[in-house]
């Protein structure tokens, strides 16, 4: 594992001019053209060959972002370092196998109609690192992610739990750097200590009035998880949703990005609100009887009313 910036980026760059990307389209991601950049949690944790195929790979499929492939990659293997039964050799308790965990009949599915670009194994193997992340960008395209379809279906096809997708998501908001999240505004660095905070809150029941473990209770309500993920990030919002409505400042929702509130109801009646973590989805405590989950933002007969971006310079108290 790479410990600085500027090794990963010393390996990144040697590894493309000795041509192990196998893509002349490589070259365009040490720009990010297209992609998110990577953060330094990115930068120390990912191999260079890994970056590099993640990368190239998710060009192949509009609207994937690499950041996805390089989350399934550290959540599945830890991007092959994995030791365990499955990732070198034989397969796992689930018959699983390579450094992107697929069966060998959804693999030779996979491969037949998508053949992978010139570097890998022959005939393609899923314990090849290249092959096996042609594959899972291939697969994960298929299954939703083209365009940005139904990202969330995407990871689900890939692990059907919805614990899996949340991680997922969540680990490739990790590998996103800050500057990516609400560009200049000095939120950014806080976003991503709000969503990991309130990743952390999934599974929790839905309690009206609550704030939380922090406060002595089993769960939050909507407004409570919101307040308390930004007040874990040094940020402090209002309690109640109309309030964090009010303070704003308001994005434009073609301008979303991870870390922003997403709130629902009219702007003098707001009723629920969400924090925003990318890929088209939230996380929020919907209401009495369910738990704090990941879900689609915009979904069939919402009142969708606009969002937020918390601000420390906002001075919101």
């Amino acid at each position: 594992m790479l410990k600085t910036a500027a090794a990963f980026l010393a390996g990144l760059l040697l590894l493309v001019a000795l041509g192990a990307a196998g893509s002349a389209g490589m070259l365009s991601t040490l720009t990010g053209q297209g992609t998110a950049t990577p953060s330094r949690t990115a930068m120390e944790d990912i191999p260079p060959e890994n970056y590099a195929l993640y990368t190239a790979a998710a060009q192949t499929c509009p609207g994937l972002d690499w950041t996805v492939l390089a989350a399934i990659g550290k959540i599945e293997t830890d991007h092959g370092r994995s030791t365990l039964p499955g990732v070198a050799s034989g397969t796992n308790y689930a018959g699983a196998m390579g450094p992107m965990q697929f069966l060998q009949s959804t693999f030779d599915a996979v491969v037949a109609e998508h053949p992978p670009p010139p570097g890998g194994a022959t005939p393609p193997s899923p314990y090849n690192l290249h092959d096996a992340t042609y594959a899972a960008a291939a697969y994960l395209c298929d299954s939703g992610a083209r365009n940005g379809q139904d990202l969330n279906a995407a990871i689900f096809t890939y692990n059907h739990a919805h614990w899996y997708v949340a991680d997922v998501l969540a680990q490739a908001t990790q590998y996103q750097s800050p500057t990516t999240l609400g560009g200049e505004n000095d939120a950014a660095p806080a976003a991503l200590q709000a969503i990991n905070y309130a990743e952390g809150q999934l599974g929790l029941p839905y309690l009206w009035g609550g704030d939380g473990p922090a406060a002595g209770e089993d769960g939050f309500d909507c407004s409570g998880l919101t307040r308390a993920a930004y007040e874990a990030a040094g940020i402090p919002i209002p309690r109640v949703a109309q309030d964090q409505y009010n303070a704003g400042p308001h994005v434009p929702e073609d301008q979303l990005q991870p870390g922003d509130l997403v709130f629902y109801g009219t702007p003098d009646n707001i009723h629920h609100v969400g924090l925003y973590i990318g890929g088209g989805q939230m996380i929020h405590a919907p209401r009495t009887g369910e738990l704090i989950q990941l879900a689609p933002y915009r979904y069939a007969g919402d009142d969708f009313a606009g969002a937020t971006r918390p601000s420390a310079s906002a001075q919101q108290v």
